[in-house]
C-alpha cells in the first residue's frame, strides 16, 4: 500500500536511522580515542575506520529524506550510552548495538518501507543491516581476542598487517615490533581475510 511519503512512517525511521548512524559515529571517534590512549594503535583505526562507514550510512538515509528538504521530522529515540575506560568493553558494546541494528531495527524499518511502498528506502535497510552484522562480528571478535590474551597471538598461518606500512607478517605471533617500519606491536591488526 503506497503512501504519502510526507505522511509515511518510513521518513520517521529514516531520520531515526540518520540520527543513529550520526551518534555512533561519534561514540566510535570517542571510543577511538580511548583505545589509542591505551596504545592500541589498530583498535583506535578499526574504530575510526568504521566510524566513517557510519558517517556513509547516515548520509545514504540522510539522502533519502532530501525530497523533503526545508521540513522539521519530529522523531523520539533512545541511543546508548558506553563511556568506558575499558577497551573491550567499548567493543563489546559497539557489538551489541551493531547487532541490534541489524538483527532488530533496520529489519523492521525495512519491512515497514517496504509495506509503505518504498523500495528504495527498504533497500537501504536490508543493505546496511548487513553491513552492521559484519561490523558487530569485526567488533565482538576484537573483544574476545583482547580479553582472552590473543590478540597479538593466534592460530599458525594467520595474516596480520601493520597499519602504518602495510607489512603483513605470517605466524602465531608477532614480533614486538615491526620489521619493516620499527612501529609497535599494537600497530598490527589480523589481516582483514581472517575476519
Amino acid at each position: 500500500m503506497a503512501i504519502d511519503f510526507k505522511e509515511s512512517k518510513t521518513r520517521e525511521n529514516l531520520m531515526r536511522a540518520f540520527a543513529g548512524e550520526s551518534q555512533a559515529r561519534n561514540r566510535y571517534t570517542i571510543a577511538a580515542e580511548a583505545a589509542k590512549k591505551q596504545k592500541l594503535f589498530a583498535v583506535n583505526q578499526i574504530f575510526l575506520f568504521t566510524a566513517d562507514q557510519e558517517r556513509a550510512h547516515a548520509e545514504r538515509f540522510y539522502d533519502l529524506l532530501k525530497s523533503l528538504s526545508g521540513t522539521t521530522i519530529q522523531i523520539d529515540g533512545g541511543y546508548p550510552v558506553d563511556h568506558f575506560d575499558s577497551v573491550p568493553e567499548l567493543l563489546k558494546s559497539a557489538c551489541h548495538n551493531e547487532m541490534e541494528e541489524a538483527e532488530d531495527v533496520y529489519q523492521a524499518f525495512g519491512n515497514a518501507a517496504r509495506e509503505e511502498g518504498f523500495a528504495e528506502a527498504a533497500a537501504a535497510f536490508f543493505q546496511i543491516a548487513e553491513i552492521e552484522r559484519i561490523h558487530g562480528k569485526r567488533f565482538g571478535k576484537l573483544a574476545q581476542m583482547l580479553e582472552n590474551n590473543q590478540y597479538f597471538a593466534s592460530e599458525p598461518g594467520t595474516e596480520w598487517m601493520c597499519l602504518n606500512c602495510g607489512q603483513i607478517q605470517r605466524g602465531p605471533s608477532l614480533p614486538e615490533v615491526c620489521p619493516v617500519c620499527n612501529h609497535p606491536q599494537s600497530y598490527f591488526e589480523v589481516h582483514a581475510e581472517n575476519y
